[in-house]
């Protein structure tokens, strides 16, 4: 069963998501037979490199919104990551654009630790205040990940995994997503947002009955009992 998921690093409820759908995934009696693939989205592509200002200024500011309603929003979302055992600092988010951490994340996919990428980008973003566009950051991220400096430092200076990236993003709009987190399984069935873990489990279940019906092998009819007895 192949599950992809479209999520932005600089998505708060792409990481509340990413921790309910693992443990409906880790609940999941088919959990070996899954493949989950992380897909790129970004929520906002124009935003430069590196945003002069906070997280607060940033949603106010270049989103419009008003600071008191930006504030709620930060208390509401940090109270739910926090029962996913998740500690938001919203005070120390650094804002910068997304784009080459989502390459990061392709090239990790090629070593086989995608999902360990974007993991430690989701976390050190939104926990621990690291600067997500920042090249040294990248760079020690990846090593961390066992991947060479040398193919960390193609990111800075060619346009390796940017097709994927975009690829990724244009993709998701033809499947009609608008809004991240978003889980599609098979290509069958789509979840939109940080759904509840039993929403999670429900679609994993639903999903494997769809790929494995169950087929009656021997039309001949044999002793049963039901609700209203074991007739002879």
């Amino acid at each position: 069963m192949k599950i992809e998921i479209w999520s932005d690093v600089a998505c708060p409820w792409c990481y509340i998501g990413k921790r309910r759908f693992e443990a409906a995934l880790a609940a999941f009696p088919h959990r070996d037979a899954v493949k989950v693939t992380w897909r790129s989205y970004q929520l906002d592509p124009a935003l430069p490199e590196h945003y002069d200002g906070t997280e607060l200024d940033y949603l106010s500011t270049r989103k419009g919104m008003p600071r008191e309603q930006v504030s709620q929003m930060f208390d509401h979302v940090a109270r739910e990551a926090s029962g996913e055992g998740l500690n938001y600092r919203f005070d120390s988010v650094v804002v910068a654009n997304s784009f080459t951490a989502h390459r990061l994340i392709h090239l990790a996919a090629a070593h086989g630790r995608q999902d360990a990428a974007k993991e430690r980008l989701l976390s050190d973003h939104f926990e621990h205040g690291k600067d997500i566009g920042s090249r040294e950051y990248l760079t020690s991220l990846a090593m961390e990940l066992g991947i060479g400096r040398a193919e960390v430092d193609e990111l800075f200076t060619t346009d390796k995994y940017a097709d994927d990236v975009r690829f990724d993003v244009e993709e998701g709009r033809s499947l009609g997503i608008s809004g991240v987190p978003f889980f599609v399984i098979d290509r069958k069935f789509g979840l939109s947002g940080a759904q509840p873990t039993e929403t999670f489990s429900a679609a994993l279940d639903q999903a494997w009955q769809d790929a494995n019906p169950l087929v009656l092998v021997n039309s001949a009819e044999g002793g049963a009992c039901g609700p209203d007895g074991c007739p002879s």
